[in-house]
């Protein structure tokens, strides 16, 4: 099985291992959605690239929203995001910056950002390519115990699980509404069991 190599290539061939690139079609959407609900207290962290559209047609934060609320993830708001959250009446769990999180992440004893405990699964969305790269290559050399996922539209290798390179934007807005409909759909049936 050939790997998918990087949109942009920093820093992408250090360590042992590469993200196991998901989502290929839309059964694999399904699985993004079995991680999300089987993982310990996942925990979504945004960055600044969500106050922007990104050729989506609505700003990519409109999604980190509508995701959270489907599966019930607590919020970490990065940059000036926050921002962006509380002018639509969403207050995030925490407002730390990357590298502060990704330090609160290393540490295995952390409670977390709602003070349950550190999390199991970390999900990334709205980031400088290059930043967020260092960023998953920190928590994968320091925080072996941590899995990483990212939503943006390009592989990150050091990443966990990662979406592939959607060049086009119309593939990457397909997966995300896919995404939030079957965690949508998965909510309803976890309520009615």
């Amino acid at each position: 099985m050939q790997k998918e190599q990087p949109y942009h290539k920093v820093n992408v061939y250090t360590g042992t291992r590469g993200a196991s690139v998901i989502a290929k079609d839309e059964s694999d959407v399904s699985r993004f959605v079995n991680f999300i609900r089987k993982a310990e207290r996942p925990l979504l962290v945004i960055g600044a690239q969500t106050t922007k559209s990104n050729g989506l047609g609505r700003p990519l934060g409109d999604y980190a929203i509508e995701m959270a609320q489907a599966a019930h993830l607590p919020i970490c708001a990065t940059a000036h995001s926050q921002k962006f959250l509380v002018e639509k009446g969403i207050f995030p769990a925490s407002n730390y910056d990357l590298v502060e999180i990704l330090n609160f992440l290393k540490k295995e004893n952390w409670k977390g950002v709602e003070g349950k405990g550190n999390h199991a699964l970390v999900i990334f969305l709205g980031f400088r390519s290059d930043l967020l790269e260092q960023g998953l290559s920190t928590l994968m050399h320091f925080a072996p115990y941590l899995k990483t996922m990212t939503l943006d539209n390009y592989v990150h290798p050091h990443a966990n699980y990662s979406l592939p390179n959607f060049v086009k934007v119309e593939k990457w807005k397909q997966f995300l509404d896919q995404l939030i409909g079957a965690l949508k759909a998965s909510g309803e049936d976890q309520q009615i069991h």
